[in-house]
């Protein structure tokens, strides 16, 4: 199970006795702090969530609401040419509407903007390990896609693993390169039509299409060396022999 899958099952049911979850957190200290963590945190909402009810609630509950049926059958209807007005205020805001800045859907979504999606959803985890993996190592994670990198890498490797990207079975991992900037880079098992480039201010990903029906997607601060670091990586993926 790689680290992504455990812990979106964690979160969602941080009392999983699953065998794989179960192994899963004995693999890593940083898998056991995290279920841990969740523990506490669900016992603290099952506590605040235990509540005396008063005796008498029912009671006042309903007294409250045969008030407020007598108060409503005295009231004017002017609610409902307020509700109107609403209703014509909200029709011209649609009209109005931006549709452009809504969220892409992922199926819509190019390689660099899931990559971007990806990258901030494990930021908090990946910056805080530090593998120091071998080129052996790598090539380990990637023969499952069938792919190997038969040349030096732009850096130390400080994690990889395998992930779930957009529905595939992809290889993640993060390299320091030479300028000390961190770069987190995915091999995908598919191919983009052309080099890509999207940004969202803040971060920046470049998907490459690579031999075989594959992709390389590297991402990092916007304006830092992320080609040099993509055509690197894409003139030594081949498929492994």
């Amino acid at each position: 199970m790689d680290e992504l899958e455990f812990r979106r099952r964690l979160l969602a049911d941080p009392q999983d006795k699953d065998p794989e979850i179960l192994a899963a957190k004995s693999e890593s200290p940083a898998n056991q702090k995290l279920a841990s963590e969740l523990d506490q945190l669900d016992a603290l909402l099952d506590q605040t969530l235990r509540v005396d009810v008063p005796d008498d609630l029912v009671d006042k509950v309903l007294f409250k609401q045969s008030s407020d049926v007598a108060r409503e059958a005295r009231k004017p209807r002017f609610h409902l040419a307020i509700a109107a007005s609403v209703a014509f205020a909200f029709g011209i805001m649609l009209g109005q509407f931006n549709w452009q800045a809504l969220p892409v859907l992922p199926g819509q979504a190019s390689l660099g903007q899931i990559a971007l999606e990806h990258y901030y959803h494990e930021e908090d985890f990946t910056n805080n390990v530090f593998e120091g993996a071998t080129l052996t190592q790598v090539n380990a994670k990637l023969a499952p896609l069938g792919k190997t990198f038969n040349g030096q890498l732009p850096g130390e490797v400080s994690y990889i693993n395998h992930c779930s990207f957009d529905d595939k079975h992809a290889v993640h991992m993060v390299i320091q390169g030479e300028s000390g900037q961190d770069f987190t880079v995915f091999v995908v098992p598919q191919q983009s039509p052309a080099m890509e480039s999207y940004s969202d201010g803040n971060m920046e990903a470049v998907s490459m299409p690579a031999a075989n029906n594959s992709s390389v997607i590297v991402v990092g601060k916007e304006g830092s060396d992320i080609m040099p670091v993509a055509e690197q990586l894409k003139l030594h993926l081949n498929q492994k022999a």
